[in-house]
């Protein structure tokens, strides 16, 4: 056994070690098995170095075709590059032509401004030649219609006048009637309560004396029958003896009543008698009361009738009165609304004035700046001309008639300008003249303008004649 072991070390010891494993000391089928692991693996790998070369392929395919993709972007960027150049370069083409199509509308805004302001003016004068004409008419139509109101006014004097004193003389003679009539009637009424008084005193004393005559009868009847009974009762007493007590108290009963009964008797007398008086008043009152409502009765139609007329004159009267306040108030608004016209021109004739020394105050600061301008030119290029002649004396005479043309057309201009600036002044000038006359022909103080006009030429100032603005000539 031990001899086995050391030659076992030796075999050991030039055997191969796989994956950790000895070979030499695998039996067959252990060398089979891991034979064909190791085969496996084998395949694997070369499997797995298959699809990675597939992978590097495919890897290189891609990045050959994002190559060409990229230089086809690179030259579509190109494109694109040399597309918004020239789309830039035509946009500032386009830009140009529109700026000098914009300036041609400017230019031609400008004249087409020009002339609506020139019509605006003409049309201004216009309709200030129609104002006028209408303020003068309305000035006319208010003097006529203030004549007829003063001619109606005293017409309706007139005629007031005439109704009241027609009105009084009615009056009077209505009352000279009435008194005659109130006389007639008293005198006829009085006569007639004399009649009737007398009358009634008449009835009265017949009634007086039926009544005493009833009231005679009576007391004679009740003494009577006081007699009979008195005797009765006597005869009654001294035959009855024992009801005599009850007889006397019966009787004294009866007596007691008749007793009453008298005093209501007499009270009824004195009411009647007091009734006869109280009722003589009140039928003295009715008396008055009927004449009364009768002379009244026979004057209420006539008074009537007249207070209908005078009614009817009032009311005319009166219609009349409100058609002439109707039409003061009439004229009134008119007037009201003339002097609201009359104000608004007066501001915008203020306004116009302002605005045309704005205006001609600007145009001759421009004028004056330019003919600077134009001055300053000149002695700068008189400089110029005069280095220019120090430094060559080549055609002398050529470049000093050429100079002297430039310097005469130069100073052509400049007095163009200055005639220019100098007939605009005028113009300025007439305006406000023609204002002013228009300003002392409408009334208007030239205090309530509330600034004073500004004069730019005396008269004779700037070679121009005393003229309008239109016909003013160059003084050469």
């Amino acid at each position: 056994m031990p001899p086995k072991k050391k030659g076992g070390k030796g075999k050991g010891g030039s055997g191969n070690i796989i994956d950790g494993v000895d070979t030499t000391q695998m039996t067959r089928e252990q060398l089979e098995v891991f034979c064909h692991r190791i085969k496996e693996e084998n395949e694997r790998e070369r499997e797995e170095r298959n699809f990675f070369q597939l992978e590097r392929d495919k890897l290189r395919t891609f990045w050959e075709i994002t190559k060409n993709e990229l230089e086809e972007a690179k030259a579509k960027l190109r494109n694109k590059d040399r597309q918004i150049e020239e789309a830039a370069e035509k946009n500032e083409e386009e830009l140009k032509f529109y700026k000098q199509k914009v300036k041609h509308l400017q230019y031609e805004h400008q004249n087409n401004l020009t002339e609506c302001k020139a019509e605006a003016l003409v049309s201004l004068k216009m309709s200030q030649d129609d104002h006028t004409e209408q303020e003068r008419e309305l000035l006319r139509d208010k003097r006529d219609l203030k004549a007829q109101m003063r001619e109606q006014e005293v017409a309706h004097q007139d005629q007031v006048k005439a109704l009241k004193l027609q009105h009084s003389e009615e009056i009077s003679t209505i009352r000279n009637q009435f008194e005659l009539k109130e006389k007639e009637l008293e005198n006829k009424y009085e006569k007639k309560f004399a009649d009737l008084k007398q009358e009634l005193n008449i009835k009265h004393t017949m009634e007086m004396s039926e009544l005493e005559e009833r009231k005679n009868n009576q007391i004679t009847d009740l003494t009577k029958h006081h007699e009979k009974v008195f005797n009765e009762m006597k005869n009654y007493y001294n035959d009855i003896t024992l009801n005599n007590l009850a007889l006397i108290s019966s009787l004294k009963d009866q007596m007691e009543v008749l007793r009453k009964q008298n005093e209501r008797m007499s009270k009824q007398v004195a009411d009647i008698t007091a009734e006869n008086k109280r009722l003589t008043e009140p039928l003295k009152q009715a008396q008055i009361d009927v004449a009364e409502y009768k002379r009244q009765l026979e004057h209420y139609e006539k008074d009537k009738l007249s207070l209908a007329n005078t009614k009817a004159k009032l009311s005319s009267t009166k219609q009349e009165l409100d058609d002439l306040r109707w039409a003061n108030d009439a004229l009134q608004l008119r007037f009201e609304k003339l002097e609201a016209e009359k104000d608004e021109l007066s501001r915008r004739f203020i306004e116009a004035i302002l605005d045309v020394q704005q205006k001609t105050g600007q145009k001759n600061m421009l004028l004056q700046k330019r003919i600077q301008t134009l001055t300053n030119v000149a002695e700068y290029r008189d400089v110029i001309i005069g280095e220019l002649r120090a430094l060559t004396s080549e055609d002398i005479t050529a470049k000093n008639l050429k100079l002297e043309k430039i310097l005469a057309r130069k100073n052509t201009v400049i007095h163009d300008l200055q005639y220019e600036l100098a007939r605009v002044c005028k113009a300025h000038d007439d305006l406000l003249d023609t204002y002013e006359d228009k300003l002392q022909q409408y009334g208007i103080p030239k205090e309530e303008l509330g600034f004073v006009p500004l004069r730019i030429l005396q008269d004779g100032q700037g070679g121009l004649p005393k003229g309008p603005a239109g016909l003013v000539t160059k003084n050469r």
